[in-house]
């Protein structure tokens, strides 16, 4: 387990792995207060989480045995750890303190994630640093205009059956994302195939939809980029999976299981014991 040195700045330190991640965690002592941040580096919001746990984590010295430890995970990276903190959404702050979660913070309110942390490092008296913390104020997400796109948000060329890697018009894209939405009555825009889900929250999806009994077209974004980046902008949504019933959008896995969990009866109609339309 790599650590700072003793008396400098704590840092927010990026876990690469689960077997890091775990590995790291265990060798944790009791008494330590574990910040296990989860983002998605498409998802605009983390990006100022970061900043916010980053500038969080400086005003704390780093100690041996350590009291606090800051930990960043790419939330579809770590798709298992992801699921055993029921991740279904970024980004999320879980303070876990002798393996026990003992809070957990949606969202990029500073104000919020500075006084959790400092309410559970006081009650080990390590607070002193955070109660000093100058934390950025709370930002306004807004989506960046077309020619602020940074090269790896931009739609990348692609050839698909020998056809040419010329960047379609936005026209073009758009009526092929329409097309694509309505494919199937409820449709599902994925990390990967339903056999072989490629994120926690793609493989969470699809388990949903299985347990309900639901009908559904999909679609691997992993396979084409310029869906999956055009899709960012049609929906303004711009996480994965989505789902999508009669071309309207749903949104993601934590919108679809509010639906669940406030109607019983959501997306019966598609359900595969339900009586065959009329032709």
């Amino acid at each position: 387990m790599s650590t700072s040195a003793e008396g400098q700045p704590c840092a927010l330190q990026a876990i690469p792995s689960e077997s890091a991640f775990n590995e790291h965690i265990t060798a944790l002592p009791s008494s330590c207060l574990a910040v296990i941040y989860f983002h998605a580096p498409w998802a605009e919001p983390c990006k100022q989480m970061s900043t916010i746990l980053s500038t969080l984590a400086s005003t704390f010295p780093s100690t041996s045995p350590p009291r606090i430890s800051f930990l960043s995970l790419d939330a579809e990276e770590v798709s298992d750890v992801s699921e055993d903190y029921d991740v279904t959404q970024v980004p999320l702050v879980v303070l876990q303190k002798d393996g026990q979660v003992v809070e957990s913070i949606t969202g990029t309110d500073a104000a919020k994630v500075r006084s959790a942390v400092e309410k559970h490092t006081s009650a080990a008296g390590g607070g002193e640093g955070a109660s000093r913390a100058g934390l950025p104020p709370a930002q306004t997400v807004t989506k960046p205009e077309p020619s602020q796109q940074t090269p790896q948000d931009a739609p990348a060329p692609t050839t698909t059956n020998g056809a040419s890697a010329q960047q379609p018009e936005p026209e073009d894209l758009n009526t092929r994302l329409t097309t694509l939405v309505k494919a199937a009555p409820v449709m599902l825009f994925m990390k990967g195939t339903p056999s072989a889900p490629q994120c926690g929250f793609s493989r969470q999806t699809v388990s949903m939809l299985r347990e309900k009994g639901v009908r559904y077209g999909f679609f691997n974004i992993l396979a084409d980029d310029e869906v999956r980046q055009g899709l960012k902008e049609y929906s303004e949504w711009p996480t994965f999976p989505q789902v999508y019933v009669g071309g309207e959008l749903v949104g993601g896995l934590d919108i679809l299981k509010e639906e669940f969990e406030s109607d019983p009866e959501f997306l019966k109609e598609y359900s595969v014991h339900a009586p065959a339309q009329a032709a």
